[in-house]
């Protein structure tokens, strides 16, 4: 069964930091592009972060760069987010997602994980 799961969502203060994983099984994430995508209810999914399938390329949303970091660990096969400097802003449900396409698109994602919640708060 091919699954994504994410965690390490959870609620912290403005400018705080948070690091989500993202473990795949049933196949392996290097064949794979694999992003994070965030949604905020009543709103359209945005993509924040993507890995490409041959992991030579990566890029963020405008409104994250500089603050978070996309890594993976190909033994572990797991995907994380470092996100330092939040803000409420991104506040969203938090979906890791893979294609065997060379890169990510929201419309093209095959796989998706069920999301992980982040809230930024005081």
């Amino acid at each position: 069964q091919l699954q994504l799961v994410e965690s390490g969502g959870g609620l912290v203060q403005p400018g705080g930091s948070l690091r989500l994983s993202c473990a795949a099984s049933g196949f392996t994430l290097d064949y794979y592009a694999v992003g994070w995508f965030r949604q905020v209810p009543g709103k359209e999914r945005e993509g924040v972060s993507c890995f490409s399938r041959s992991g030579g390329r990566l890029n963020y949303a405008d409104s994250v760069k500089g603050r978070f970091t996309i890594s993976r660990d190909n033994a572990k096969n797991t995907v994380y987010l470092q996100m330092n400097s939040l803000e409420p802003e991104d506040t969203a449900v938090y979906y890791c997602a893979a294609t065997t396409s060379t890169w990510c698109s929201s419309t093209r994602m095959g796989y998706w994980g069920k999301g992980t919640l982040v809230t930024v708060s005081s």
